[in-house]
């Protein structure tokens, strides 16, 4: 990377995270797990931004940090982000003695960021492994810097959700479980449809989002909904990555939801190596998104209480994943 260029990146893939929320052989998805997914960058990041520019002094900085009551900031110049300059920045100069100087010859040019419309789990693996206190936030399509997100911002918006949520799901359940029971009692099932486009990021994960709602509308058990939406995520994600397009066709019946991922595409040569933790094919800009770390099959395995995959190289590939209605405890490890 060359100095003074920020290289917007996803940070880690989404599956790698979920280790942070659920130890590798947990059974159990919390709720925390499940926002981390479902929440974006924008809804968590602070949008009032206070900035400075490359010949700001460092004995301002002091003041502008201690008026506004944060850690660091972005470092503009003719309207682009050039840098970034950190309380720990400031330490260390104050540390060596040395005299004032501008904020440019202190500050770090190589910035790593977060698009806005990304997934939070995204933000959450990016300031895990980068050791980061903050990361800027850049609009994918303009590139102009519109945010800051900071771990403290991530577990206030998370902490606020599970309290409205907590409520509305209170309510919600009382009101939608009389559906469902009404689906039990006439052995009858209801099927969704949605298309996911090959390598559109922008749309990556709405089918799996719709699906969630829908689940939960029906009064679904909530540790059932968030297996379905995380394994229909993890596919999904796969149908963007690799794959020309396909669909994701979701059937809840009276005791389990089956969900049947086609995709039409190059398929899988070696199926066993591709359930391996780890093993990928995507290509490098995929990897510099986030995405592609290998993970999502093993994810949708450990999620699911039967999974079915064949594929056809060349073709496609058909996926199927089953999970038990009345399994809200524990669930198979087997495919």
């Amino acid at each position: 990377m060359k100095p003074n260029e920020s290289k917007p990146s996803s940070g880690a893939d989404p599956s790698e995270n979920s280790g942070a929320f659920a130890g590798p052989d947990s059974t159990r998805y919390t709720k925390i797990q499940e926002l981390v997914y479902e929440l974006k960058v924008s809804d968590a990041m602070m949008r009032n931004i206070i900035t400075t520019t490359p010949d700001t002094s460092m004995s301002e900085l002091r003041e502008i940090l201690r008026a506004n009551r944060i850690s660091g900031t972005p470092v503009m110049e003719g309207g682009k982000m050039v840098g970034v300059i950190s309380i720990e920045d400031f330490i260390m100069w104050l540390g060596s003695g040395k005299a004032d100087c501008p904020i440019k010859e202190k500050m770090t040019t190589e910035v790593d960021t977060m698009y806005a419309n990304e997934p939070l789990v995204h933000a959450i693996g990016k300031l895990d492994k980068t050791g980061y206190g903050r990361l800027p936030v850049i609009d994918r399509q303009s590139g102009k810097l519109i945010g800051i997100i900071t771990k403290g911002d991530i577990i206030e918006r998370l902490l606020h959700k599970l309290e409205i949520e907590y409520h509305e799901e209170e309510i919600h359940r009382y009101r939608a479980s009389h559906i469902f029971e009404d689906i039990i009692g006439d052995k009858v099932a209801l099927t969704f449809q949605s298309s996911v486009k090959g390598k559109d990021f922008s749309r990556a994960g709405e089918a799996s989002s719709g699906l969630k709602k829908t689940l939960e509308r029906l009064g679904i058990h909530p540790q059932i909904v968030r297996r379905a939406a995380i394994a229909s995520y993890e596919a999904e994600i796969n149908v963007v990555i690799y794959t020309d397009g396909g669909t994701i066709t979701a059937s809840v019946q009276p005791d389990k939801i089956r969900i049947d991922v086609n995709d039409t595409g190059p398929g899988i040569s070696d199926v066993d190596k591709a359930m391996q933790p780890g093993y990928s094919t995507a290509s490098e800009w995929v990897r510099e998104m986030g995405f592609g770390a290998g993970m999502g099959l093993v994810n949708i395995k450990k999620c699911a209480d039967k999974m079915e995959l064949v594929s056809t190289v060349d073709k496609g590939t058909h996926l199927r994943i089953y999970i038990d209605i009345n399994n809200t405890q524990e669930h198979s490890k087997a495919g």
